[in-house]
């Protein structure tokens, strides 16, 4: 087995993203070659590890508690959370510690917007731009662009990169002044004024089946949430990296251009652009006074939904959607692509999927009622339940 930088890598040739036959050494020796930026995204903040054990195609678990089993210089941070427990979570700081953690099966990096210092006060805004099916990439880089308008205009510097996925990431950087339930509204003022401004390209809705465009996700800002960090690899086929950028580049940019393979050459190249983030930390105050003055978000609206399935692996949940609309061709005919909601829910140590279809572009008279749903799992032991 290798030891690189410290870290003796187990299965280095066992292969974690099969159609390109990228091993685990093949990210170990990316994580090193991009270290520095990394690093800068998740240095000193606690994290989940989210673990692909037997590669990509294959449900992540989440890790919140440190291994037991663990070198005595992987540091931690205990969180605490609203069920009333508690968690040491890893905090990286060095390359040894970043390494260390990619070996456990961390394909993405997924750190919590605070610094281990102070861990009720996060010191980033970030704002997840997440498509709806049928959005053009144009659009998602569009509504980017009005993001940093709404931050700039209201005293914060904005950071874009590509999420690795579908969609766009803003961060902003921010004194720790403030709780995240501050902060959280905050990101919502934020999306509530990037929709105001930008009606055709966003919304800020926050139930799924409501949204067209491009939803400004605020909730990210959440206690409890991470978002996939700055050169983290995401767990798709081709390897794809989220990558930040300059703002020039955002216009012409496209996802599929920032993988494991490109990306080290990038930062050789170019280095960071998020070098001197830190060096930018704003206010929240700003938006928190436009927060007050936009008054309370919409009422949900009543929308004609029908639950498919819930299952514990996604090919499951469509294989029910499949049949589903095997049954209701006449149906199928009038959906778009939006109308089929897939939500990918977090359970305990995992992922489940939820799928629903909104039946509003329907004829009234051609809307089947809810039915047994086609896959019927139970993501809740019978001994536990989701805080909250």
């Amino acid at each position: 087995m290798p030891d690189i930088d410290g870290v003796t890598i187990s299965s280095p040739d066992k292969v974690i993203f099969p159609q390109g036959g990228r091993t685990k050494l093949d990210l170990i020796r990316y994580y090193q070659a991009v270290a520095d930026g990394a690093l800068r995204g998740v240095s000193g903040r606690p994290m989940i590890l989210k673990r692909f054990v037997h590669g990509i195609e294959e449900e992540a678990f989440f890790q919140k508690r440190a291994p037991t089993k663990r070198p005595d210089w992987v540091e931690v941070a205990e969180l605490r959370y609203r069920s009333g427990r508690s968690a040491e979570e890893v905090v990286v700081t060095d390359v040894r510690q970043l390494l260390w953690v990619v070996n456990l099966g961390c394909v993405d990096l997924n750190p919590h917007p605070v610094r281990a210092a102070d861990l009720a006060h996060p010191d980033e805004l970030r704002i997840d731009l997440d498509p709806v099916p049928g959005v053009p990439w144009g659009q998602v880089v569009e509504t980017a662009q009005v993001a940093r308008e709404v931050l700039a205009d209201h005293g914060l510097t904005a950071w874009p990169k590509t999420s690795g996925s579908r969609g766009f990431h803003v961060y902003a950087r921010i004194t720790p002044d403030w709780p995240f339930a501050q902060v959280r509204k905050a990101a919502e003022a934020v999306a509530r004024e990037v929709e105001r401004r930008a009606p055709d390209l966003a919304t800020s809705r926050w139930w799924k089946e409501e949204r067209q465009g491009v939803f400004v996700d605020y909730n990210q800002n959440a206690y409890d949430r991470t978002v996939a960090s700055a050169y983290s690899v995401r767990p798709v086929q081709d390897a794809r990296v989220s990558t930040p950028l300059t703002w020039d580049e955002v216009p012409g940019c496209r996802p599929e251009e920032f993988t494991i393979d490109t990306v080290p050459k990038r930062f050789a190249a170019l280095g960071d652009p998020w070098e001197d983030m830190d060096l930018h930390a704003g206010s929240l105050a700003p938006l928190l006074e436009l927060a007050e003055s936009q008054g309370p978000p919409p009422e949900r609206a009543e929308l004609p939904l029908v639950e498919i399935a819930r299952a514990q692996h996604k090919d499951e949940a469509l294989a029910g959607l499949d049949r589903w609309k095997a049954r209701h061709q006449r149906v199928v005919e009038f959906l778009e692509p939006a109308d089929v909601l897939v939500d990918g829910m977090r359970g305990r140590s995992s992922v489940w999927y939820r799928i629903r279809v909104n039946l509003q572009h329907v004829p009234a008279e051609l809307r089947p009622d809810q039915e047994a749903l086609e896959v019927d799992y139970n993501p809740w032991p019978a001994d536990w339940r989701p805080p909250g």
